[in-house]
């Protein structure tokens, strides 16, 4: 054991740490100038790339606001979740009573799901939500606790919905950039477009066959090409609310406009959408994370405490380079791409086997981290043993080196 010990420790002189040498740096191409959104009239605003997730355009974005109807992008989510379109729907009193605007249902009578689906979302109908949310969740507010669990899981975690209308109430709010990345989900579900994309729809109540025809409300449809969306709403608190989306060739476009004015300047709610989706479409090109992985930040070795090795060279992970060359992200002329090597690690513990995970490679646009890439070793790290030490050892004593290490370890 006393040899071992000392083996052990001539080694341990020989051991070293590697410091994070990495900055931000990571060179990248720059793509041309893009113009800028301009002057909004919305108090809050964002424009968001829903393939990629990313804010690409923000005006007060991150501040919780009232949303009104636009709520009803979730509404309808959750209903469409959680239910069959033939589902039968008995209107309560609370329901028949909820102010402006209106289906004027009665209480008692019936509807199926599917069909209030399209007064929901065409004519943005108070009572109609209500019905829909008793149905759903048993009463409003366990309606609510299902919004506010959809909205969580789809990582919007600034939103609290209180009534499933967007009627003004206490502490019901959600920021533009949570409200876009909840419309972002919502535009990718066929059943949720093939509703809000109708022009007009025709039902009857179940009891009295009660005949109704709802229209679509929503301007922006026709207003630009590649439009499916999405909803308004206004409130005396919440001023005029946009939810919009545009569809073309190679992306999906979601903006959203809150407190975009109040009476009589109901269209400004327009102007400012098509402000953000033309910057969206002329602004931003799609263009390849990256053209050639030569061009990544060179890995340094990694220091190995207690094996048979100094050092294990790194690389990164397979996959993620695939994913890396293969992936295009919509960019502006002034954002470029910088590749940022985090390593977890001053220095390895052996054993680690070959491709054990030491670090992560940020891909950035901005602030934004838009992709993560695996660092792992490149070989496997073996441990020492005495055989190792004993061959080590009489490496040592024959060609001097031993005794000039021990008597530095004794003088």
């Amino acid at each position: 054991m006393c040899f071992f010990f000392l083996v052990s420790a001539l080694f341990c002189c020989r051991e070293t740490t590697v410091a994070q040498a990495f900055g931000e740096n990571g060179a990248v191409a720059v793509i041309a100038d893009a113009p800028e959104a301009g002057t909004l009239h919305a108090y809050s605003a964002v424009l968001y790339d829903a393939e990629s997730g990313r804010v690409l355009y923000e005006k007060n974005g991150y501040e919780v606001l009232p949303m009104a109807s636009t709520t009803k992008i979730l509404t309808l989510l959750v209903v469409l979740e959680n239910s069959e379109p033939d589902e039968i729907v008995t209107v309560s009193k609370n329901a028949a009573m909820q102010p402006d605007v209106q289906l004027n249902m009665n209480t008692g009578e019936q509807y199926y799901v599917k069909d209030l689906c399209y007064s929901l979302m065409l004519e943005s109908h108070n009572d109609t939500a209500v019905a829909l949310a008793e149905h759903v969740g048993g009463s409003v507010e366990g309606f609510a606790a299902m919004m506010n669990a959809k909205a969580k899981a789809l990582g919007a975690y600034s939103g609290n919905f209180v009534t499933p209308n967007g009627l003004d109430a206490d502490g019901h709010g959600i920021n533009a950039a949570d409200l876009a990345k909840i419309a972002a989900y919502a535009v990718k579900q066929e059943d949720f477009i093939e509703i809000t994309n109708t022009e007009s729809y025709s039902f009857k109540e179940l009891t009295k066959g009660r005949g109704f025809t709802v229209s679509n409300k929503n301007r922006f449809l026709t207003m630009m090409d590649g439009a499916i969306g999405v909803k308004t709403g206004f409130t005396g608190k919440a001023g005029y609310c946009f939810v919009g989306a545009v569809k073309r060739n190679d992306r999906l476009l979601i903006s959203v406009v809150l407190a975009s004015g109040w009476p009589p300047n109901k269209n400004y709610k327009w102007s400012d959408t098509i402000k953000l989706m033309e910057y969206g479409i002329s602004g931003f090109e799609k263009k390849p994370l990256i053209n050639d992985i030569e061009e990544l930040p060179e890995l340094p070795s990694l220091p190995v405490i207690k094996g048979q090795q100094e050092s294990v060279s790194l690389c990164y992970g397979e996959e993620g380079l695939t994913g890396l060359s293969e992936t295009k992200r919509l960019l502006s002329g002034t954002e470029s791409i910088r590749f940022i090597p985090e390593i977890n690690f001053n220095a390895l513990p052996a054993p680690a086997e070959k491709g054990t995970e030491v670090g992560t490679l940020l891909v950035k646009v901005g602030k934004d981290c838009i992709q993560k890439i695996p660092i792992q070793t490149a070989e496997a790290a073996v441990p020492v043993n005495y055989g190792f030490y004993f061959k080590e050892m009489l490496n040592m004593f024959f060609s001097g080196e031993a005794f000039t290490t021990l008597r530095g370890l004794f003088h």
